[in-house]
């Protein structure tokens, strides 16, 4: 089985960070990945029928030894992903998320907190890899009034129990590994600004006193936080060390018993209607840097009181909060690929077997939107579904079997068949395709 060639040729562009004999692999590998049922080494070359092309080892090796790197192949999708791009900051998510794993040999499984078993009363544990990614929220046309997160950088988080037991890691937070994977995109693209939104887990002094220049950051914060005016202007001739921070301010909850005023806004894919109140302020922890505050009283939804900030003060309130909801992309992103790429399925226990076949799941993520969006929105049929009459739009389900069905349609047409028994073979097939995948 063979990709369709258009997307053949949209991953062509990310060749140079490969050998070529390591290149040839991979396209094998993304070739089955699409395909296979079952997200393992040996499966994806059966479903990409390479098992006589070479010797499986080769590919295992792809992961496991070749020389290539996992930050320059997600510095390349970016590349993919910027004529896509508004002028402006690029809006980055960021976010972490478990791949739960059995075996004791694996490298970097330990217990790791589990969201979707966790309720707000319970927090459950399971075991496996903690992943932090880095993703670029991109708009498309062919989806209007949605946003995607295609992952690019990612790092795999250690405990600090499995990196006692080995002398060559070095145990480090995941804000600590988030900032690091910004300080690589930022650096390569010096004269770019870009704007990171993240949950709290990410908007501490951790990762907002470390931004790199080019850099902001929307986040949440804590209701009781303590905020801080500007400093006062020093006089010439006064004595002593300068003060860091001004007159204490309103806390976020204290704020909604002040000023506050209603807004509507369109966001999390329904009519929010909240009770607002936002000021210019400083935290304690990082004083030099202004924030826009912002505290909410959800007024639909069900939701709690909560508050959000960002570095970008001179913005409304209305700009934060749209913000940070498109931060949920990234969580859609986490369950198709999950779901329906199997980020999970990969069973490499050694180091770079482990640090590199996941995150190419989300790499291939990425790339079968951005096919999408240049041929594949082209070649879309929406399913004739009359009982789910709401379903208009492509889901990454519809991209990843209209990939199929091209890729199906492409080989039964260099056959050469003609006529309606062919179009009959050509709809039997797609079909197929589409309900055993």
């Amino acid at each position: 089985m063979n990709l369709v060639p258009s997307f053949v040729e949209l991953v062509q562009q990310v060749a140079p960070v490969f050998t070529a004999p390591t290149f040839n692999s991979f396209v094998t590998v993304l070739t089955g990945w699409v395909f296979a049922r079952r997200r393992i080494i040996t499966r994806m070359i059966e479903a990409a029928d390479a098992v006589e092309t070479k010797h499986h080892s080769a590919f295992h090796r792809l992961f496991a030894a070749a020389r290539w790197s996992r930050d320059e192949l997600g510095l390349a999708v970016f590349g993919l992903i910027q004529p896509w791009l508004e002028d402006g900051a690029v809006l980055l998510s960021l976010d972490d998320t478990l791949a739960r794993k059995r075996g004791l040999k694996i490298f970097g499984v330990g217990m790791h907190h589990d969201p979707l078993l966790s309720t707000r009363k319970t927090a459950l544990m399971n075991w496996g890899h903690s992943w932090v990614v880095l993703s670029v929220i991109v708009a498309f046309p062919f989806r209007a009034g949605h946003c995607f997160s295609l992952p690019i950088l990612f790092r795999l988080y250690v405990n600090k129990k499995t990196a006692a037991k080995s002398r060559r890691l070095t145990y480090r937070t995941r804000p600590e590994l988030a900032v690091e994977m910004l300080a690589v995109l930022c650096k390569r693209h010096e004269n770019r600004p870009f704007h990171v939104i993240a949950d709290s887990a990410y908007g501490g002094q951790s990762v907002l006193g470390r931004l790199p220049e080019n850099c902001d950051l929307t986040s949440r914060l804590d209701l009781d936080a303590r905020l801080y005016d500007a400093p006062p202007v020093r006089r010439p001739g006064t004595n002593g060390r300068p003060r860091k921070r001004g007159c204490r301010l309103s806390t976020p909850r204290q704020m909604l018993g002040q000023r506050i005023r209603r807004l509507t806004l369109n966001i999390y894919g329904r009519r929010d209607r909240s009770r607002v109140a936002d000021q210019v302020a400083r935290a304690h922890a990082v004083p030099d840097r202004p924030l826009r505050v912002v505290a909410v009283e959800p007024l639909t939804g069900g939701r709690k009181i909560q508050a959000f900030y960002s570095t970008c003060h001179e913005a409304t309130a209305e700009h934060v909060l749209t913000w940070y909801a498109m931060r949920w992309s990234i969580e859609e992103t986490f369950h198709d690929a999950k779901g329906h790429l199997g980020f999970e399925q990969p069973q490499g226990w050694t180091r770079q077997a482990v640090e590199r076949t996941a995150p190419t799941a989300m790499l291939l993520y990425s790339l079968i939107v951005l096919w999408f969006a240049v041929e594949g929105h082209r070649h879309y049929r929406a399913p004739k579904r009359p009982w789910y009459r709401s379903h208009c739009c492509a889901s990454f389900v519809d991209m990843l079997n209209t990939l199929r069905c091209e890729s199906v349609r492409k080989q039964v047409l260099s056959l050469g068949l003609h006529g309606q028994g062919a179009r009959n073979v050509m709809k039997t097939l797609c079909n197929a395709v589409q309900q055993a995948a």
